[in-house]
């Protein structure tokens, strides 16, 4: 396998183009696939994705645009996919089951698989029969504006072989971009479907204007119980306060880029779920993420009440005023 190869982008949204930008950094091609060809269309008439970061230029003659999957993956060595998990299935459905023969898949999505109530590594391992060891993931705490601006900041490659990390972190490191790497790919995955559940909480603790002292508290709890389902769901000798567990939780929790607490912000100050989703005009992964993580809760029955909260508040139109005051009786 040679590793990193031809590298493609699989999606065209905010953070699929901040990666884009990581990896024209130190590489001199790129395949790109984006599912609208009258996005590309406008992509080659401004010189940037016409409608995310516009700011981030540029060379396309360094790059291959496709709204073929089949053609970029099959002319691709890594594969980095950057789409919402929600739509994850309907972007890869065209691939055969042998489509990342002799690939590496590297996911950079925040999110779980709805229904399926799988990582995104689990479910490219299962369903395209891929090999663990060829699959890795790319975590923050990293949002991709700030990447946009070359703002310092950090990533984590995760992947069960070390060694494939070490050289997928080297290729996508930069002057302002440091990476690590790890081991605790399912780890990782979950804490950063969970990190998105807890902006959406404590955006709605915002919006009902509840301070910085009370947000410390409910952060500290949001850790706490974050490294309790990580642990019982995979048990694994592991540091919650690495920048991939406590780092991206902090900065999804209190950022003003951060879109899940947006939604929990917009919440908060009276608007309905449905309302705040289309204002938004944006994929909230949070949302999705709420109810996978409680139906995958129902085999595991680990206690996860920040969790339980926002289900309520967003699933069961529970008040946010209600659903928080049970929530400060946890705290408590």
């Amino acid at each position: 396998m040679n590793l990193p190869g031809k590298i493609a982008i699989i999606g065209s949204g905010t953070w699929a183009t901040a990666l884009a930008k990581i990896v024209m950094m130190k590489n001199d091609h790129l395949n790109w696939f984006i599912r609208k060809n009258e996005v590309i269309d406008e992509f080659y008439k401004l010189g940037h994705n016409p409608s995310y970061l516009s700011n981030v230029k540029f060379n396309l003659a360094k790059i291959s645009f496709s709204s073929n999957i089949e053609r970029i993956v099959k002319d691709s060595d890594t594969i980095i996919v950057a789409v919402p998990s929600p739509y994850l299935k309907q972007h890869m459905r065209k691939l055969k089951t042998s489509a990342f023969k002799d690939k590496f898949v590297l996911s950079a999505v925040k999110g779980i698989i709805p229904f399926d109530n799988m990582v995104v590594s689990e479910y490219i391992s299962y369903n395209y029969k891929l090999s663990m060891d060829n699959i890795g993931i790319i975590s923050g705490p990293c949002h991709a504006e700030e990447v946009a601006l070359e703002r310092l900041s950090f990533l984590t490659v995760a992947c069960k072989d070390i060694e494939k990390a070490e050289t997928l972190a080297e290729a996508i490191s930069s002057r302002f971009l440091k990476s690590a790497t790890s081991t605790d790919v399912i780890g990782i995955e979950l804490s950063a479907v969970l990190k998105n559940i807890y902006a959406v909480v404590s955006g709605v603790c915002m919006g009902l204007q509840y301070g910085d002292n009370f947000q410390a508290v409910l952060m500290t709890a949001c850790a706490k119980e974050m490294e309790r389902f990580i642990h019982g769901i995979v048990p694994l000798d592991r540091n919650i306060l690495e920048p991939h567990y406590l780092g991206d939780m902090l900065v999804t929790g209190y950022s003003q880029f951060s879109r899940n607490r947006t939604l929990g912000t917009m919440i908060g100050k009276g608007y309905s779920v449905r309302t705040a989703q289309l204002e938004m005009a944006m994929v909230t992964e949070g949302y999705y993420a709420t109810k996978c993580i409680k139906e995958m809760n129902d085999r595991f029955k680990i206690e996860i009440p920040i969790v339980d909260v926002a289900y309520d508040i967003l699933y069961n139109n529970v008040s946010p005023r209600i659903g928080v005051k049970k929530l400060i009786e946890y705290l408590i």
